[in-house]
């Protein structure tokens, strides 16, 4: 079937490619040497596209992809969000977040078909604009994170939501350590649906154009590979359980696996600052309930972490320098007072996000 481009790109070289194709309208992130990492144009583009084929009876499903290899999405653009800090007062970077969280809630009420092809890396706000999507399909590729931790940030665009409803306490040492996990391992947290070989991926799509989703879903969809997490929750749902970043890192220590040993310096690693905030988050999500009450909290937490050190700190460190070597204030989990922690979650005033009325 022939497809009709609905916005003409430049060169090929838009950020984000819109066409669609039968019954299937697809959007395609397109800045594969970033790994497709999201900004500001690029989300206003998705909504836009998300606008106009809500009310479109000729698309019956959306479909996302990534161009190239590598993956769907890395993440969010945080060079910009260095450069934004350093240079300025960060009021570019809370825009760019104030319009992903709003697309990502958007996303995980669509009237339609969300299909979200999360082939490759998926990190970040690869997640925000995949995992809260009705289909989410990953394959033998997939290498799906939330790593906010490693660059003192915390897991945001719904992220503390969807980890929070991960059985026992998977969520939280997912969030905590910034763990990447395969196919089997997502399907288990409630991260995606569905399993499709990545040999079967352009089939796949392409029978998108003629048949409902579900028929599409019944021809390619096969039995996942195993996961890890399963067979680790002997030791993570005890140490993730308690009550501070301290307590869970002496557990980890204490319980004599060597995974959970590897893991508690893995977590020595991270920023003190992002860590304790992250638990809180995490902690604070499971009460609020509903996505909007998370990305209002993560609003909150994001706006703070532009005023704190460790953000600028961890990306100079990770991507700008790429030393690897972060510097962290306070550089110790004894350090980040319970007063420190509750600065992130301050009521922002009329600069709210405004999900929730």
């Amino acid at each position: 079937m022939t497809a009709r481009v609905t916005t003409p790109s430049t060169g090929g070289e838009a950020p984000v490619l819109l066409r669609t194709a039968g019954r299937a309208a697809h959007i395609t992130l397109n800045r594969p040497r970033a790994i497709n990492a999201l900004d500001h144009t690029m989300v206003r583009r998705i909504d836009e596209a998300l606008t106009a084929w809500e009310h479109d009876p000729a698309v019956e499903s959306v479909v996302i992809t990534g161009a190239g290899e590598r993956g769907l999405c890395a993440g969010g653009d945080i060079r910009a969000v260095h450069d934004d800090v350093r240079d300025g007062d960060g009021t570019a970077s809370a825009a760019f977040w104030r319009d992903e969280y709003h697309l990502n809630a958007r996303i995980a009420r669509y009237a339609k078909p969300y299909v979200a092809v999360m082939d490759g890396i998926v990190m970040g706000g690869g997640v925000g604009v995949s995992a809260h999507g009705s289909v989410r399909v990953v394959t033998e590729r997939s290498k799906i994170a939330m790593p906010e931790t490693g660059i003192g940030f915390v897991p945001d665009v719904g992220g503390t939501h969807l980890l929070a409803l991960a059985p026992g306490e998977l969520g939280t040492h997912l969030a905590l350590t910034g763990a990447r996990i395969g196919a089997g391992d997502a399907l288990l947290c409630g991260l995606a649906d569905h399993y499709v070989p990545s040999a079967s991926l352009p089939r796949f799509v392409a029978d998108l154009a003629d048949l409902p989703v579900r028929e599409v879903l019944e021809r390619h969809v096969r039995p996942s590979p195993e996961g890890e997490l399963a067979g680790q929750r002997e030791w993570i749902d005890p140490c993730f359980a308690a009550d501070t970043v301290e307590e869970i890192v002496q557990r980890l220590l204490d319980h004599g696996t060597p995974a959970a040993k590897e893991t508690a310096e893995t977590l020595l690693t991270k920023s003190p600052t992002a860590l304790k905030v992250t638990l809180a988050a995490m902690r604070r999500a499971r009460r609020l309930g509903s996505l909007e009450r998370v990305l209002e909290q993560e609003y909150r937490v994001s706006c703070a972490a532009l005023t704190a050190p460790d953000l600028i700190e961890g990306i100079r460190a990770q991507i700008v320098d790429k030393d690897r070597d972060p510097r962290w204030s306070p550089g110790t989990l004894a350090e980040v007072t319970d007063a420190d922690v509750r600065r992130f979650f301050e009521p922002l005033g009329d600069r709210e996000l405004g999900l929730v009325r």
